[in-house]
């Protein structure tokens, strides 16, 4: 899916929800009585389906009502989950998972490997439609099957070298919920609203979801692993970074994390908050429509062009100022902490003349307002930019937009809501025909599959943001998801992050850290590089969340 940080909401909304969290809270109102944590955001819940949905938050929620076969510990290394026990044959391509015994979901009905299967299955019959968005979790799986209901077996149909980390992100879904959906042309599974109280199988259930405003979680008697210390949980979205941060400051939210701007840390800290960053396994970038059918502007399909914008690209720039340090220079798709970064791959430096030499030599001349001109058109561009992205999208935007003005290049930002950047970006109907540019981001899982997968061919209309496709690519995908040995994957991944790097479909110009802060009446936070402490990738961290003073 694709994990992008999504805003949008009305500051009067969220100055309104602040009493609805509190009234909501076990403590009632105020100063953050109670054993209920509030977690403020601008990121928010797009959806409650998980066949629909593509932001962070949506991914968090996931994590915590739904159950999984296996999860990250604190030490972001893979740990039982749902599956007690696994074992694989002999050549890689059969796995057997025990699941824990004598589970329910909320509802009070059996929670076990049926469910298992029937989830990977479901997602395998609709892989071309209504389930593709989740697809890459069950790679080159033929089929699951659940040999008695504390066991599942999945038969793959080579060795794979991820798969404890696909089931990972493989949400288990209720078959009784889900199984009337998966009819017929599984129209009715992306239709389906999934409207609270969901059906859970994890540490939390999700008691009520007003869009871009609030969710309220309660602790899950049924839940199969520790037991959280708190009584439950809510998210606040807010408009914008200020009105967030002040919220904690005056005690209407207990903790904030994933978009904490770097502007806010030393005064939070001078406030009395505790603030935790760290490195992220997250990217922004610039994002260069690479399909070769676009209808103009097609001067940007050749890839010296898209590197001269990376010569316009002052990163150091963007780190110093616009992240005020909590950030390092991006290169390539994955981040420093992910394991897999190729390091020979530190990005082109700011160089205004080896762009502008690039360009003349290509015969794109400055016209008499002195913005180039390449094939009769103006190389003055429309970038698509999330609101989602602003903050610290909006100052790294303007140290580009200056770079790009001395390459005699013009470049505006085109602002919208995310759901309507991601419609114009694919427009129409998801033939990537009419974007440019654009700025986003992704906040991938630790294992780089998913990252990956987001540049070849088969992602198009799905997670793809580029209109990119080169078999060649594709190939190495392929090579990757099944070689075992693990320096040998390391070699393929190195050479798919050469081949973009040299292709710039995207151009990544920084890596934030994560940043998150919260009132010293709090303990338990473990920061991690998958979207802080409140992460998309492990339960273990809000089971370990208690209050120190009431």
């Amino acid at each position: 899916m694709k994990i992008a940080v999504r805003a949008g909401m009305a500051l009067a909304a969220a100055a309104a929800l602040v009493v609805s969290v509190a009234a909501c809270s076990p403590g009632g109102s105020g100063g953050g009585n109670g054993n209920f944590l509030r977690v403020g955001s601008t990121a928010v819940v797009d959806s409650l389906n998980p066949f629909v949905s593509d932001s962070d938050y949506s991914s968090v929620m996931y994590q915590y009502v739904y159950p999984h076969l296996t999860e990250y510990d604190e030490n972001l290394e893979i740990v039982p989950s749902f599956a007690e026990s696994w074992e694989t044959n002999e050549d890689g391509t059969v796995w057997t998972f025990n699941t824990v015994k004598d589970v329910k979901w909320s509802d009070g009905e059996a929670l076990d490997a049926e469910d298992v299967a029937f989830t990977a299955n479901m997602i395998l019959e609709y892989a071309n439609g209504p389930t593709g968005i989740l697809s890459g979790w069950v790679a080159h799986l033929n089929n699951a099957e659940a040999t008695d209901a504390n066991t599942v077996v999945f038969t793959y149909d080579a060795p794979v070298a991820n798969v404890l980390t696909q089931v990972q992100a493989l949400h288990i879904l209720p078959e009784h919920i889900w199984a009337p959906k998966a009819t017929g042309d599984g129209i009715d599974i992306t239709s389906f609203d999934n409207a609270p109280p969901i059906v859970s199988g994890g540490p939390f259930t999700l008691e009520s979801y007003k869009k871009d405003q609030m969710m309220m979680f309660k602790t899950n008697p049924s839940w199969y692993g520790k037991a959280p210390e708190i009584d439950g949980w809510g998210l606040q979205f807010f408009a914008n970074d200020d009105a967030m941060v002040s919220a904690l400051k005056s005690g209407q939210v207990d903790m904030v994390g994933l978009t904490t701007p770097p502007t806010a840390v030393e005064k939070l800290k001078s406030d009395g908050m505790v603030v935790q960053t760290g490195q992220s396994v997250s990217i922004k970038n610039v994002i260069i429509n690479t399909n070769p059918e676009k209808t103009s502007h097609r001067e940007l399909l050749n890839p010296e062009v898209r590197k001269a914008l990376e010569y316009g690209i002052d990163r150091n720039e963007i780190v110093e100022q616009t992240y005020l340090g909590h950030a390092e220079p991006g290169s390539t798709l994955l981040a420093p902490i992910s394991g897999f970064k190729n390091e020979e791959l530190p990005g082109l430096p700011f160089d205004i003349e080896a762009g502008n030499k690039i360009l003349d030599d290509l015969g794109y001349l400055p016209g008499a307002d002195g913005v180039r001109v390449a094939d009769g058109e103006r190389m003055a561009y429309e970038l698509i930019f999330p609101t989602a992205e602003s903050g610290s999208g909006d100052r790294a935007f303007q140290t580009m937009q200056r770079g790009w003005e001395q390459l005699g290049i013009k470049v505006e930002q085109r602002k919208m809501d995310s759901d309507a950047a991601w419609d114009a970006i694919t427009a129409p109907e998801n033939k990537y025909l009419d974007f440019d540019i654009a700025m986003w981001n992704w906040a991938p899982p630790y294992e780089p599959d998913f990252i990956l997968s987001t540049l070849t061919c088969d992602s198009l209309g799905g997670n793809s943001d580029s209109g990119y496709c080169n078999p060649a690519y594709d190939e190495l995908y392929k090579a990757q998801g099944t070689e075992l040995d693990v320096e040998k994957r390391h070699a393929i991944i190195d050479e798919m992050q050469q081949v973009i790097f040299d292709d710039r479909p995207y151009i990544v110009y920084a890596y934030p850290n994560v940043i998150e802060a919260y009132n010293p009446a709090w303990d338990g936070f473990v920061l991690s590089p998958l979207i802080g402490s409140i992460n998309n990738l492990s339960t273990q961290t809000l089971t370990g969340v208690h209050r120190v003073e009431n």
